[in-house]
Formats: C-alpha cells, sequence, structure tokens
C-alpha cells in the first residue's frame, strides 16, 4: 500500500463518515458502516487508479455498503425511500466539495496575513486555549485580543469570499 494512498485515505476519513451519516442518520450505524467501508476500501486498494478522485471511488463503496446495511437492517421503524437517500448522497457529496474548496481558500488566506496576526489565530483555535488565556500569556488586556481577533476573521472571512468569487469566475459555465 503506497503512502499516497495512506494519506487519501485519512484525508477522507470525515467527510466519508459525514457522507455516511447523512445517509443513515445514526451516529451508531453510520461507524459501523464506515468500518465495513475501509475493511473493502483497504482490502480493494489495488483496483484504486492514482490520480482519479479518491472520495468518488470510497463514497461508491459506502453507497454499496449502505445498501447492505439497509438490506440486513430492513425492519427498523424509520425507513426513507431509496431516492430520497440518494438525493441526501448527492447533496452530502456537494457540500463536501463545498467545504474542500472553502478550507483551500481558508489556507491561501492565512498565508497572506501579516506573521502576527497569523499567529494569533492560529493560537485561539489551538485546543484548550481561551482568548483570556491567550491574553494573559501574551501580555495584552483581554478585549485587545478579542479585538484583533475579530478583524482577523473579517479580514479572513472577506479574503475568502473573493477567492470563492474568484474560482468562480474561473469555472467553466454550463451551456443551455
Amino acid at each position: 500500500m503506497s503512502e499516497e494512498f495512506v494519506q487519501l485515505f485519512t484525508r477522507n476519513q470525515r467527510r466519508l463518515y459525514l457522507l455516511i451519516l447523512s445517509q443513515v442518520g445514526n451516529i451508531q450505524d453510520a461507524e459501523e458502516i464506515l468500518q465495513d467501508t475501509n475493511c473493502v476500501v483497504l482490502t480493494k486498494h489495488p483496483q484504486f487508479e492514482a490520480g482519479t478522485n479518491f472520495f468518488a471511488w470510497t463514497a461508491q463503496i459506502a453507497t454499496f455498503e449502505i445498501l447492505k446495511f439497509r438490506q440486513r437492517h430492513g425492519r427498523s421503524k424509520l425507513r426513507f425511500t431509496d431516492q430520497f437517500l440518494d438525493l441526501v448522497a448527492v447533496e452530502a457529496e456537494a457540500a463536501g466539495e463545498n467545504l474542500d474548496g472553502r478550507r483551500e481558500a481558508l489556507e491561501r488566506c492565512l498565508q497572506k496575513l501579516r506573521a502576527k496576526d497569523r499567529k494569533l489565530i492560529q493560537s485561539r483555535y489551538e485546543p484548550s486555549t481561551s482568548a483570556k488565556e491567550m491574553a494573559e500569556s501574551i501580555g495584552r488586556p483581554a478585549n485587545s485580543v478579542y479585538q484583533s481577533l475579530g478583524r482577523i476573521r473579517r479580514t479572513l472571512l472577506e479574503c475568502i469570499s473573493r477567492q470563492l468569487a474568484d474560482s468562480a469566475e474561473l469555472r467553466p459555465q454550463p451551456t443551455r
């Protein structure tokens, strides 16, 4: 198994889990299906063609595992039609692609920040770090840190919005 495959596999776990969860609506069922899906993905890893869409490949496997799960548990009280669940799957996949674009835009925008602003915002989102604790550690009043964080967030939001608008303009428009 290649290092690239392992990276793709781990990078897509959360997204795959959310896709499954969106179709079954139960955390325990989604975890069980994800485990089954992962077993199949790892077994079939030689069939994956490098350079193709890894998530689409694993999502297709997950879809089959969801169908198997539904057949095994067909007597549950809450049942959605397959058509409805297919629509949810399409929406979940589209939302995941949108999130990837937003994440990439965020990374680009973070690089455009001044070094001290980037360090401040990254420090704020480290686990177990509050703005008040940050203020104490850097010797600034808490209100000043809150204001700086608000300004940085607005700057990031504006930058991300511009990035997404620019990328939308570059995408080919559908012909009618």
